[in-house]
């Protein structure tokens, strides 16, 4: 497991330190560009991120304090292993299928600040930090519920490769904005 929790925590630092070097430097119109109405700007990648983490840390913090207490559907004991797989797919860089930000999980429709760079940079230092305080867990065993959605249960292992994986597919999909026509210059 050690070896597996490496990895993460690495490719979670890696995506911390590509959206810096990617958009840091960026001003703040770059920041909020849109293609389109319908697509998302570099500012609302990075914002949906956040709002999509954030419901993971007082979720870690209880497992820490070890304080986490198991609902009965986290009891269940096939479902967590069936949703983690589902979500972890459905989340992945490479896959195309495009899915709508649930409720509260939607970012913000008018301009954010240039600072969504630096504030998405320590929420992932603070995961990355969280994430290496659980090393000696057995994190495939302890599961939780999905911030996200209530119903869906999953390991706190799959957790950590979800928030990775939703990471990598979302700064990619801000990078393919600051690549497109239009996109104002420097």
């Amino acid at each position: 497991m050690n070896a597996e929790l490496s990895q993460l925590i690495h490719d979670l630092d890696a995506v911390a330190a590509d959206a810096k070097s990617s958009f840091g430097q960026l001003t703040t119109e770059q920041l909020n560009w849109k293609p389109s109405s319908s697509e998302w700007s570099v500012a609302q990648c990075l914002d949906h991120l956040i709002a999509s983490n954030q419901g993971y840390i007082p979720i870690i913090n209880e497992v820490n304090r070890g304080e986490y207490k198991r609902s009965l559907q986290e009891r269940l004991p096939v479902l967590p292993g069936v949703f983690g797989s589902l979500v972890l797919n459905a989340v992945k860089p490479e896959t195309k299928r495009k899915l709508k930000a649930g409720k509260g999980f939607e970012p913000a429709s008018s301009e954010i600040g240039a600072d969504i760079v630096s504030r998405f940079e320590t929420q992932q230092k603070q995961i990355s930090e969280l994430m290496k305080t659980t090393h000696e867990l057995n994190l495939r065993k302890i599961i939780i519920t999905s911030p996200v959605l209530s119903i869906v249960t999953y390991s706190l292992f799959d957790a950590y490769r979800i928030i990775v994986a939703h990471d990598q597919r979302h700064v990619a999909q801000a990078k393919r904005v600051t690549a497109r026509d239009g996109f104002p210059g420097t």
